[in-house]
C-alpha cells in the first residue's frame, strides 16, 4: 500500500481523542492551518502544520489539497441500511394526520417493510443497499452502523445480518452490525407477546452472538411496541452473550427507555425526542451516548431532541441519519448535520465531533477511528469548502471533494 500524503490543507479540522467528547468538551476540537498529513499502510502516521519536511515527500502519493478544509471521515451511527421495498404510500396518510404508531397498528409502518423483507434474497438486500452505500460514500460516509430488524423471525433476521457480511466484504463503507429483532411484535405473534421474548432472548439473541453476526443488541422501547421491562429484559438476555446494548428510546411517549439506558450501561440511547431530564440524568451517569436523529424529527413533523440540554449535562451527543424506508428516507448525513446546527443549536464545532469521534464510540470505534491523529486509520476527507461554518450553512448541499478510506483514495 502507497504512502499518501495531503499538503497545503487550508484547515484540518478534528475532535481528538479515544472516547466520546461529554458535556462542554464536545466543542472543543484542533484547528490547523496550511496543515499536512500523511498516511503510511492505511494508518495516520504524522500531522503537522508549516512546511512538509522533505522525507515525507519520497515515497508518497501526493494530494495538493490547495487550502481547502479537511475532516475525518464520517460516522453514520444509527442506520436501518437493509430493507426491502420502500413505503412512499404512507407519504399521503401522514399528510392528512395519521400517526405512526397508527399506521403499525394498521399493520403498516415496520410490518409493511418486514413483509418486503422476508420476500427478498439477501443477494437482493445487498444489491440494494449498496448502491445506498455509494451514495453515502461520495457524500463523505465512511463508516456505517446497520441494524437489523425487518425481518423479526430467526431465518429473516439473520438474513439481514449476512447481507451486512456480504457487504462489508464487497464495498468501501465500514459496516458495523446490531441486532434489532425487538423492532416490533411480528403479525404471527400479535396474540403471544411471552412467545416472541422467548424466541428473542432464548434462540435469536444466542445464535446472533454465536456466529459472530452482530456486535450489538437493540430493542424499539416506545408505546405499542416493547415497554421498558421488555426492553430490560432483552439487553440483558444480549448482554449475557456478549451483546453491547442500545435502546431506541423516548421517540413518541416518555416511556422509561432513557432511564434504562443509564441503568443498564447502555452504549447508546437513540432518538430521545421526547427525552425527560429524569432519562438525561440517567444517560450522564451511565456513561450512556446520546445518538440523536434530526432529519427523522424534520421528516416526521415531530419535536427536536433536547441536545443542549444533554450537552449542558455531561451527555456525549452523536447525531445520525436514521435512514429508513418508514420515518426517514434520507442517507444524506450532512443534511442531518445543517438540521442538528439550526434546530438543536449545536455549533459546527460540536456537530463534527457529533458525526465523527462520538459516532465512532456510539459503535465502539473511537479507538481506531473518529479524529485526524497519529496511529487512527486514514480516513479524511476533503471538502470543497473553506471551513466548517460554510459545510453547516449549505443547506443539503454534497460539499465532499475527495474521500479516502484506509488511506486509499476512492474512485468514483
Amino acid at each position: 500500500m502507497a504512502n499518501l500524503l495531503l499538503k497545503n490543507i487550508g484547515l484540518l479540522a478534528t475532535p481528538t481523542g479515544s472516547a466520546a467528547r461529554r458535556g462542554r468538551e464536545q466543542g472543543e476540537i484542533t484547528l490547523l492551518k496550511n496543515a499536512y498529513v500523511l498516511i503510511k499502510d492505511g494508518m495516520i502516521a504524522a500531522v503537522g502544520s508549516g512546511e512538509v519536511p522533505a522525507g515525507m515527500l519520497e515515497n508518497a502519493e501526493v494530494v495538493d489539497v490547495k487550502g481547502r478544509l479537511v475532516t475525518p471521515g464520517l460516522v453514520d451511527a444509527h442506520t436501518h441500511l437493509i430493507f426491502g421495498g420502500w413505503r412512499q404510500n404512507e407519504l399521503g396518510l401522514k399528510l392528512h394526520g395519521v400517526t405512526y404508531l397508527e399506521i403499525l397498528a394498521q399493520g403498516g409502518g415496520i410490518l409493511s417493510t418486514v413483509r418486503a423483507t422476508r420476500a427478498a434474497s439477501e443477494e437482493e438486500l445487498a444489491d440494494k443497499a449498496a448502491k445506498e452505500l455509494s451514495t453515502m460514500l461520495r457524500m463523505g460516509v465512511t463508516t456505517c452502523e446497520a441494524k437489523s430488524g425487518y425481518g423479526l423471525d430467526p431465518e429473516d433476521e439473520y438474513k439481514q445480518l449476512r447481507a451486512i457480511r456480504r457487504l462489508n466484504e464487497t464495498q468501501k463503507v465500514e459496516l458495523i452490525p446490531t441486532f434489532l429483532g425487538a423492532h416490533a411484535l411480528p403479525e404471527e405473534f400479535k396474540n403471544d407477546r411471552e412467545g416472541f421474548l422467548r424466541l428473542l432472548c432464548e434462540e435469536m439473541i444466542p445464535t446472533v452472538a454465536r456466529e459472530h453476526l452482530a456486535e450489538f443488541c437493540d430493542v424499539f422501547c416506545e408505546t405499542g411496541v416493547f415497554t421498558a421491562q421488555e426492553s430490560r429484559r432483552i439487553l440483558e438476555a444480549g448482554k449475557k452473550y456478549g451483546l453491547t446494548p442500545k435502546i431506541h428510546a423516548d421517540e413518541i411517549d416518555p416511556i422509561g427507555g432513557s432511564q434504562l439506558a443509564g441503568e443498564i450501561g447502555a452504549i447508546t440511547a437513540e432518538h430521545l425526542i421526547v427525552c425527560p431530564e429524569e432519562g438525561i440524568a440517567s444517560m450522564a451517569k451511565g456513561g450512556t451516548i446520546a445518538c440523536l436523529l434530526p432529519a427523522t424529527s424534520f421528516y416526521l413533523g415531530a419535536s427536536f431532541a433536547p441536545a443542549r440540554a444533554m450537552i449542558d449535562a455531561g451527555v456525549a451527543v452523536a447525531v445520525a441519519t436514521d435512514f429508513n424506508p418508514g420515518s426517514c428516507p434520507s442517507s444524506n448525513l450532512q443534511l442531518a448535520m445543517n438540521i442538528a446546527c439550526l434546530k438543536y443549536r449545536l455549533t459546527p464545532e460540536e456537530v463534527l465531533t457529533s458525526v465523527t469521534l462520538n459516532g465512532a464510540a456510539g459503535i465502539r470505534r473511537a479507538d481506531r477511528i473518529g479524529s485526524v491523529e497519529v496511529g487512527k486509520q486514514g480516513d479524511l476527507l476533503v471538502w470543497d469548502a473553506p471551513d466548517l461554518d460554510y459545510i453547516c450553512y449549505r443547506l443539503g448541499a454534497n460539499l465532499v471533494d475527495t474521500v479516502i478510506k484506509k488511506g486509499e483514495i476512492v474512485r468514483f
